[in-house]
């Protein structure tokens, strides 16, 4: 294995032990959860997260441990990159507001499928771009767009509709990003 091998692998499990440490922090850490939650108040966090998934796919595309780990690190770390927004709007108020307290009630049953559900989907991307199944691909991104939308809404009723558009969007751009790589592949 060569240097710069090595370097990729390392660097991937230290960004994705940093992403663990920050995941346990945002949840066991009071201060910082509610820090890093006002910032998700800025829609455009709700716009970038999404945006993460093509440098997922690129990387896995590339075989590019580091590339996947420092992307999921962004992914994650993006709610809070913002500043707290002075104006919000009240739709997006009442859906995180929900969103927090379903964070910090405690496990169960529900939550841990969902977490679950959130492991295997990048699983799934990740495999699915590694061996170029761009249909399967194409299928997971849409299903997952749709799953969010769907549990969102039936979670919180019509707040939900707030994330339509970053939800939508995201999807759109990284629809059109797997188009491309297909292409050049």
């Amino acid at each position: 294995m060569g240097k710069l091998r090595k370097f990729d692998i390392v660097t991937g499990i230290l960004f994705g032990i940093i992403t663990i440490i920050l995941i346990y922090l945002f949840f066991n850490n009071e201060i910082f959860f509610t820090w890093a939650f006002q910032r998700h108040y800025n829609i455009l966090s709700w716009y970038i997260r999404p945006l993460f998934i093509i440098p997922i796919i690129w990387s896995a595309y590339k075989k590019v441990f580091s590339g996947i780990s420092i992307s999921i690190f962004c992914l994650f770390t993006s709610m809070f990159w913002f500043p707290k927004p002075n104006i919000t709007n009240p739709e997006i108020v009442k859906f995180l507001n929900f969103e927090a307290n379903y964070l910090k009630s405690g496990w169960t049953m529900d939550k841990i499928v969902l977490l679950f559900t959130v492991i295997i989907f990048f699983i799934f991307i990740i495999i699915s771009t590694w061996t170029k199944n761009w249909k399967l691909l194409l299928v997971i991104l849409i299903a997952a767009a749709f799953f969010k939308i769907f549990n969102s809404y039936l979670l919180t009723g019509k707040s939900a509709f707030s994330m339509l558009m970053p939800a939508v969007t995201g999807l759109i751009v990284c629809v059109m990003a797997v188009f491309f790589l297909k292409k050049k592949n």
